[in-house]
């Protein structure tokens, strides 16, 4: 049922980030980010919906952190870029070729693989030293955004996607930290504040990003934040493990699952058409494939 629900969040996050795409791609772009260009985004019908998804996203990928290793759960999250590029194809124009759908197959095979070899989470409570560090995080990570928006692109699109995926990295993080704590007692520990925090700057970043580039570039670096990091502390600092003698099967499945999720990021790379001046910006039917 975990790895189910965790599939569940996927395909949320996946449908999430075309929807979200659609809007920041509709916004009047400009060199300079500021607040009235993100409210432009966030205030479009696209970006709520997908902001809603990315809700139930998270529900169903806290419950599946309940029963499952971060590494499981974050390999599935991936998929959310496979489900990108298929969702892609009604709504932004875009077509996939016979190494996109190998590489769709290549992230279902990973997850299966990772699902016959995930053990169940350890129970026991992240030490205070890990909490601290995980809130103090979350600073010294905006401070890299904001310096990563100096950048050119497409280098300061992929380094956005890359910081709003560690920050949903540290969400995962602080939400496996709470998942076996009693309702009552979320709010006496630094969790659920740095997971609030975190979540919201993940959003802000990704959105600059997809202002930038395609949604699957922007999706790459966001895929790399959110799986590699937080599966490599989960295992180190909170004691995730596999089932008896299933190591190499569980890392050949995290590997295929994460490898063929970025191959899907060399993937229709969206740009603006030209169409008659009446009509540009209008909704998807602009966005074509490279």
């Amino acid at each position: 049922m975990g790895l189910v629900l965790a599939i569940v969040s996927a395909i949320c996050y996946g449908c999430a980030s075309v929807f979200q795409a659609i809007a920041a791609r509709r916004a009047p772009g400009s060199e300079n980010v500021d607040a009235r260009s993100l409210i432009r985004v966030f205030a479009q019908w696209p970006y709520l919906l997908g902001l809603a998804l990315d809700g139930a996203g998270f529900v169903a990928q806290f419950i599946a952190l309940r029963s499952l290793p971060i590494f499981v759960v974050q390999a599935a999250l991936a998929a959310s870029l496979a489900v990108t590029a298929v969702v892609a194809i009604p709504l932004l124009k875009l077509r996939l070729g016979t190494l996109q759908w190998s590489a769709v197959a290549g992230v279902c095979v990973g997850l299966a693989l990772l699902g016959i070899s995930a053990g169940h989470e350890n129970a026991d409570t992240p030490s205070w030293p890990f909490r601290i560090g995980l809130t103090i995080s979350v600073p010294v990570l905006a401070l890299l955004g904001l310096a990563a928006l100096k950048l050119k692109d497409p280098l300061r699109a992929a380094t956005l996607g890359l910081v709003g995926g560690l920050f949903f990295g540290i969400v995962a993080l602080a939400a496996r930290s709470i998942s076996d704590v009693d309702f009552v007692d979320w709010f006496t520990g630094p969790e659920i504040y740095t997971l609030v925090v975190a979540g919201g700057l993940a959003f802000v970043f990704y959105t600059i990003g997809l202002q930038r580039a395609s949604v699957t570039t922007v999706t790459a670096g966001l895929v790399i934040g959110e799986t590699v990091l937080p599966s490599v502390v989960g295992v180190i600092a909170l004691g995730d493990s596999t089932r008896r003698g299933f190591i190499p099967v569980a890392a050949v499945g995290f590997a295929i699952a994460v490898a063929a999720s970025l191959m899907l990021a060399k993937y229709g790379s969206l740009e603006e058409s030209e169409p008659a001046p009446e009509t540009a910006g209008t909704g998807p039917a602009e966005l074509q494939a490279d």
